[in-house]
């Protein structure tokens, strides 16, 4: 940790010692409450309740704490029902991912106290950019299936929202935070809360610094965030405003591992880098700014806005070798001798410059019955795409920085929604759910000459959703949802098309029903869904006319299973909890285009009936939890042994055996142990064996294919194997994670 961080983390503690000797006996129980639900109110238009008939799972921040030692979100929500995730770096930190029911990060909506995360053209989320903000969450709502609307893109297969408001408690509190393991992980946080200043005024912030060389070689990241947010919280009235930021820098892992290195007897070769530039990294910082306003009118009436504004900088430099002169606007170089140089080595670097801002906005009124809420946002996005040459071997008449591209994208979208919510008699709800989104998306493309020029395209989509829940008593429930999700293609889609060749948005209708049952002891929740897709975009391997692979439409194609959780005390102090998803995943029909190197054309293979690529048909999740000890002398401690299994899943959308990640288990072993004391508030230690019993797996990989018969894998590529039948060669990156690995941690709370 370095010196800033150590004098701003004491300067801070200061400041939350003097405000808890001040304050610590002004604020009510009742008043506590009353500003709780304020904040609550800026999420709650994006949430749905416990009574709801969509598919969700709440996660707080305590489940979030106990293994909270610098790993990245998405690792952290690995035992949610339907989650697979994975890390280039191996090892949880750096670039990690997430799927929920197969759908990858473009089809997760995700929000941070109601705004949106995703990014505008790319439609993913990126978490290295938010380094540690776990650290800063109150709650976590996943939504499975199209859920309810939501601000940002459409969600496509879930959303996750994220609540960093907390609840403003009434007492002060400081913490300081350092973990360490292996890979030389170590994560240094330090957080404070004022509490309630004059019974109104609040102030909370965060420090954080996570580093590790990751599982993979060179697969580095040194990350760096803060959290600040500071506000009026009245018994009407809230005015927060809220500034989070994270810079990262990670050595590049994208490429993966060669596939055939896998089976090697030389186990370094696992953990192989095909980088070895000393500075082949991605370098950028992003930073949130969010103002929120609640205000409570009346006894039943409740209305939220926020702004926000979000600026990302950064890029990712390479190095290239034997690049050609004129793909970089330069000249060919004529030597003395008379040789005409057409090719150099270079070192380059893609920046993305970005601006995003909007607003969003909720009303909410609920009294007896019925509760209503009508809300909306318009959020516009400025991306500006440029890449620098900033050292050549032969520069020729290129200047330091010579600017190789250069395009700027403007994408508008607003959207509003009403939802109902209306309990008939004691045992019926009934929900009906509308949006509408309108897009605008203008950038730098291709007309139908193939020149390039400056493109627009508008869309707008009618987005509804209904359901009913019915207790049949206390303890019993059925419920059943239907909704209709509807999707633009991303930046890519777009700019490497013409509109001729440019491919329709994706369509999906979602039908859910479920069944849930709660015990004193046991509770447990079985839900069965079927999501059907109208042109979903899928990678064929086809060249489109500005001979670009990208995305295409396939007519049909579903994801059904059913989803089954639950959990039971066992014993006084022994719990078991538990998630399973059954899933079969089909495209009914498409055409698979493979580079005929000898050729110069495309192979095409007509497939049906085929698995959507990374989906697997069974994921399950199991925590059995053991509490030893429990004592307000002796404090607490809480044993985990956490399981995760993953079924076989292919890399790509025709089923065949050569292109496919094996079935996986993995067990961890998490310990947490507590005490108070008259000194520290709580000292809490904790420790987290991950992959215990030391598996072998790969979570993700990527695949280019073609045919040559000329082709000689061994001397030209790592990365290429043959398939088993059909003379044709796969490209194949794979990204294995790490065998048995440790955390351990120690939490001082003030």
């Amino acid at each position: 940790m370095n010196k800033k961080i150590i004098f701003l983390s004491i300067f801070l503690l200061s400041i939350t010692c003097y405000s808890q000797k001040i304050d610590s006996n002004v604020v009510s129980i009742n008043d506590t409450i009353t500003k709780q639900t304020l904040n609550e109110v800026v999420v709650s238009a994006t949430r749905v309740n416990k009574n709801s008939p969509v598919a969700h799972e709440n996660i707080t921040a305590d489940d979030i704490e106990k293994q909270n030692h610098g790993v990245d979100l998405p690792i952290l929500l690995d035992q949610s029902t339907s989650v697979v995730t994975t890390s280039d770096a191996g090892a949880g930190v750096g670039y990690t991912g997430i799927r929920i029911r197969g759908s990858d990060a473009t089809r997760v909506n995700v929000t941070i106290n109601g705004i949106p995360l995703n990014d505008a053209e790319s439609q993913g989320s990126y978490w290295v950019d938010l380094p540690d903000i776990s650290s800063s969450t109150a709650s976590i709502q996943i939504q499975r299936g199209v859920g309810s609307s939501t601000n940002g893109a459409g969600a496509f297969g879930a959303s996750i929202n994220l609540n960093t408001l907390g609840s403003d408690g009434a007492k002060p509190f400081g913490e300081i935070s350092n973990s360490f393991g292996s890979f030389n992980t170590i994560k240094n946080t330090m957080r404070f809360g004022t509490g309630l200043l004059n019974n109104n005024w609040t102030f909370e912030g965060r420090l954080s610094q996570v580093k590790s060389d990751g599982y993979i070689d060179r697969a580095s990241s040194d990350l760096k965030s803060y959290y600040l947010s500071g506000g009026y919280v009245g018994d009407k009235t809230m005015l927060k405003a809220v500034v989070f930021s994270g810079h990262e820098k990670t050595y590049q892992a994208w490429n993966g591992v060669p596939v055939r290195y896998l089976d090697s007897s030389d186990a370094s070769l696992r953990t192989y880098n095909s980088y070895t530039y000393e500075n082949e990294v991605d370098n950028y910082d992003q930073t949130h700014y969010q103002l929120h306003f609640v205000n409570r009118i009346g006894k039943y009436s409740k209305f939220n806005m926020s702004l926000h504004y979000t600026r990302g900088l950064g890029y990712y430099e390479q190095f290239r070798t034997g690049a050609a002169l004129s793909e970089y606007g330069l000249e060919n170089v004529l030597t003395i001798a008379g040789d005409t140089i057409t090719n150099t080595d270079l070192i380059r670097r893609r920046w993305l410059d970005n601006h995003f801002y909007g607003t969003v906005f909720s009303y909410n009124y609920n009294r007896k019955a019925l509760n209503v809420t009508v809300g909306g946002g318009a959020n516009q996005y400025i991306g500006g795409h440029y890449g620098e040459i900033i050292w050549a071997q032969y520069a020729s008449n290129g200047k330091i920085r010579h600017r190789y591209y250069d395009d700027e994208a403007t994408k508008n979208d607003v959207n509003f929604y009403a939802k109902l919510d209306y309990k008939i008699g004691d045992k019926l709800n009934f929900l009906a759910d509308l949006q509408q989104r309108m897009i605008q998306y203008d950038f730098l493309g291709f007309d139908n000459e193939l020149n390039s020029s400056g493109q627009s395209v508008s869309a707008s989509f009618f987005n509804p959703k209904a359901g009913v829940n019915y207790r049949l008593n206390e303890k019993h429930s059925l419920y059943g949802f239907f909704g209709v999700g509807n999707k633009e293609p991303n930046r890519d889609d777009y700019t490497n098309s013409t509109p001729n060749s440019r491919p329709s948005h994706e369509s999906m209708t979602d039908i859910e029903m479920g069944y849930k049952l709660k015990y004193k002891k046991a509770y447990a929740n079985i839900n069965i869904y079927s999501m059907d897709y109208t042109n979903q975009l899928i990678l064929t391997g086809a060249i489109n006319d500005v001979g670009a692979a990208v995305r295409a439409n396939v007519a049909s194609s579903y994801r059904r299973g059913i989803e089954i959780s639950g959990g039971i005390s066992l014993l006084r102090n022994l719990e078991w909890k538990m998630n399973t998803t059954f899933s079969d995943n089909k495209i009914a029909s498409f055409t698979e285009f493979i580079d005929d190197w000898d050729t110069w054309g495309q192979i095409e293979t007509n497939y049906e009936n085929t698995d959507i690529a990374f989906s697997p048909n069974i994921i399950a999740s199991s925590q059995i939890v053991f509490k030893p000890l429990n004592s307000k002398k002796y404090g607490n401690m809480e044993l985990a042994v956490v399981t995760k299994y993953v079924g076989d899943q292919y890399i790509d959308n025709t089923s065949n055996s050569d292109r496919m990640l094996a079935a996986y288990l993995v067990n961890d072993i998490r310990l947490q142990y507590s005490v108070k004391t008259k000194l520290i508030k709580e000292i809490v230690w904790s420790a987290w064996v991950r992959n215990f019993t030391n598996t072998q797996y790969v979570s993700n990989a990527w695949i280019y294919k073609f045919k040559s018969a000329n082709y000689n894998p061994v001397s030209y590529d790592a990365f290429s194997n043959k398939e088993s039948v059909g003379g044709r060669y796969n490209l194949i990156g794979a990204f294995p994670q790490a065998g048995i690995n440790f955390f351990t941690g120690l939490i001082l709370k003030f």
